[in-house]
């Protein structure tokens, strides 16, 4: 098993394996977009199937896919299947923008992927275009109802912004009464790929709870250990809901979670700038071994919690990237 110096467990990794998207929310990216990282830069399905084969051996057994847009990198499905027959995995989840996801939902389910999340911050066609700045909503509310229908466990990620989609909240938990779906708002985070960006008007988690009291009664569940959300359930309905204090960061204490970025810097904290650089290794010869051996001297050097591991960041590199690049 592995640890961290602050004697956690650490079994949980997210891959991105892109920083490409079709979409543009624009609290992840600029309108124009982000300078994507040459694809020659990015870790190939190989270098990363063999790094997942050495982090499964020390005790990694939970992956969650993400990107970027993770069903936009072709070749992606025979990926998961190749990872999904490593017996130290026990446990694949898949982020999606949902406009790729349909059509691969039948494979999805007969190689065995646990749970999908599905990133929707509106239920209005008009301002689902205003934050993604693309006109997908059609296809992603199709790919909603074809989820539902199916054996894996769906999430919905719906990041909580002021003065964008407030009006949301109340019909998003709607979704959850006669639909067995777990409804997850997200404070909003300073990843926009934009220089100086901000929470100075940010729903807290306090926030979100007191707007939901107003109109619901409900009831505290038992949160899964190491959860990044507090879960609830309302009267009477089939799903549930949680809210993940992302900006505030109250569940820093059990985090059992790395981060893989697309070009292989590992990320010991979202908010921390990143550690050794694994592709690079990788291509250097290294030995799993020696791959294993970098992956513990970084969990020896983990930050308490993201509020640490952002002071650490350099005083002329704030947290201003785009989440596509660190993974969603």
């Amino acid at each position: 098993m592995l640890f961290d110096n602050h004697g956690r467990k650490i079994n949980y990794l997210r891959l991105a394996v892109t920083d490409r998207c079709n979409l543009r929310c624009f609290y992840c990216m600029p309108e124009n977009g982000i300078k994507y990282i040459d694809r020659n830069d990015l870790l190939t399905f190989e270098e990363m199937t063999r790094l997942i084969t050495v982090f499964g051996d020390l005790g990694i057994s939970k992956i969650r896919i993400t990107g970027g847009e993770p069903f936009i990198r072709k070749g992606i499905m025979n990926f998961l299947e190749d990872i999904s027959q490593l017996d130290t995995i026990e446990e694949i989840n898949v982020t999606t923008n949902g406009s790729f996801t349909i059509d691969h939902i039948p494979h999805l389910e007969k190689m065995g992927i646990k749970s999908i999340n599905l990133s929707l911050d509106s239920l209005d066609k008009q301002r689902f275009f205003d934050i993604t700045r693309r006109d997908l909503f059609d296809d992603v509310m199709a790919t909603y109802r074809a989820l539902v229908r199916s054996k894996m466990k769906l999430k919905i990620n719906m990041v909580v912004m002021e003065g964008r989609n407030i009006e949301d909240i109340y019909p998003m938990l709607e979704l959850a009464k006669k639909d067995d779906v777990s409804i997850r708002f997200i404070e909003e985070m300073p990843f926009n790929g934009t220089k100086g960006q901000g929470n100075q008007s940010f729903w807290s988690m306090k926030q979100i709870l007191a707007h939901i009291q107003k109109k619901y009664q409900f009831k505290k569940l038992i949160d899964p250990v190491s959860s990044t959300s507090i879960n609830y359930q309302i009267n009477g309905f089939e799903g549930s809901f949680g809210i993940i204090a992302a900006f505030t960061r109250t569940f820093c204490g059990s985090c059992n979670r790395i981060r893989l970025t697309p070009q292989g810097s590992m990320r010991t904290c979202l908010y921390s700038n990143g550690g050794i650089n694994f592709r690079d290794i990788l291509r250097s010869g290294a030995t799993d071994g020696q791959l294993a051996d970098h992956l513990k001297t970084l969990l020896n050097q983990r930050a308490k919690d993201g509020f640490e591991a952002e002071e650490k960041r350099h005083l002329n590199n704030p947290i201003s990237e785009s989440m596509a690049t660190i993974g969603g």
